[in-house]
């Protein structure tokens, strides 16, 4: 009898869970012990810690990383009447926290090599309404930071970075989250640090900035029932901060294992896709830490090749399929097929295979196999 095949998700927390079971059944005891669940020494030890890492003086814990661009948004003036430069291969929220403030996204295309945002055409985007830059560092590969910045500092705008898949990733040895004006995380739990809900953080070596968000999370009250601001209730719980603060002293070894299955990936297709045009692997600047939130081939056949490898037990995800200026809760911006060449090719061909560092080097093989046999 054939044996029965193992299927291999695209992502499971069940391994990292189960191999941390026990330290973290304690911490959550522990703070249900303690009765503090907002805003307490979890969170703020958090803070340290992600700012200590990121090369920052300041942290502001946020309910998650939509809030973090959101409120980063606001802090930094951006509402009504303004635009923010961005890039329209990427998830929702980065665009969507704009609209939020009431500014409008203006988007630029990509590279193609790095599939972030192309700083070449950045300038010619540029008007008086433009108030900053939010460059994404997708799938945990930097953008081209210093181009970015040499072009804001001529027009005086700003730079917030999302770094929500690209936590610890490097650009010219500086940490993501000391590049620009501020930096924001997400720690959903498919993140490179993953909470067991939702949860986000905001770094920044401003001061005004920090104060203000810290003011905007709690309702735009700097004292109770006394506001300031029109905020929100955008806090990160001690629940949340507990499981992040006990699995941070993992992330070096996690990341590492990332980088290390993104090199056994390339090395195995590279010598088993004979045809280079058919299939692209990622590739990074020598400049950059890549810290692969994703491992995101590119190919013509791309749903072909998903529909085969989910037959054949491998699952697979498209981020993103449909790109910003095409959706259809930006139809009012007045974009159009092909104003994007770039980022609308690229949306037709990305397939993320299998990407979490509990992935062995067996399951590796069984899924560069099979992408083999589909080109072969």
């Amino acid at each position: 009898m054939a044996e029965e095949q193992q299927f291999i998700p695209s992502f499971t927390l069940v391994r990292q869970n189960n191999a941390l079971k026990d330290e973290l059944v304690t911490t959550l005891t522990e703070v249900i012990e303690s009765g503090m669940f907002i805003l307490g020494e979890n969170v703020a030890t958090l803070e340290k810690k992600i700012a200590q890492i990121s090369q920052a003086k300041y942290g502001i814990g946020v309910a998650n990383g939509s809030d973090a661009l959101y409120l980063t948004l606001l802090a930094c003036g951006i509402g009504p009447g303004d635009e923010v430069i961005t890039t329209p291969f990427t998830f929702f929220s980065t665009a969507g926290s704009i609209s939020r403030t009431g500014a409008t996204p203006v988007f630029v295309d990509i590279c193609a090599e790095t599939m972030n945002i192309d700083p070449s055409l950045i300038e010619e985007k540029i008007t008086s309404k433009t108030k900053a830059i939010l460059p994404v560092h997708l799938y945990g590969c930097p953008a081209e930071m210093d181009e970015i910045a040499e072009i804001a500092k001529a027009y005086h705008l700003k730079v917030i970075e999302d770094a929500a898949q690209a936590i610890v990733a490097e650009y010219k040895k500086k940490k993501v989250g000391s590049l620009g004006d501020a930096c924001c995380f997400s720690f959903f739990p498919t993140k490179n640090l993953g909470s067991f809900g939702d949860a986000g953080m905001v770094v920044t070596n401003d001061e005004e900035i920090a104060e203000k968000i810290k003011v905007f999370r709690v309702h735009g009250a700097k004292i109770k029932y006394y506001h300031d601001y029109i905020g929100c209730n955008s806090r990160l719980d001690e629940l949340q901060a507990a499981i992040l603060n006990k699995k941070l002293k993992y992330l070096p070894q996690w990341t590492e294992r990332r980088r290390e299955i993104a090199g056994l990936y390339t090395t195995l297709l590279q010598n088993i896709v004979n045809d280079s045009s058919a299939l692209i692997c990622p590739t990074a600047p020598d400049h950059v830490f890549h810290v692969y939130h994703q491992y995101t081939i590119r190919t013509d056949r791309r749903d072909e090749l998903k529909n085969y490898l989910s037959a054949n037990g491998i699952g697979t995800a498209v981020y993103y399929p449909v790109p910003l200026h095409l959706q259809k809760a930006f139809a009012h911006l007045g974009y159009k097929q092909g104003d994007f060449e770039v980022a609308e090719k690229t949306c037709t061909q990305v397939l993320s295979l299998p990407m979490y560092p509990e992935l062995t080097d067996e399951e590796i093989n069984s899924i560069t196999k099979k992408v083999a046999d589909f080109f072969a």
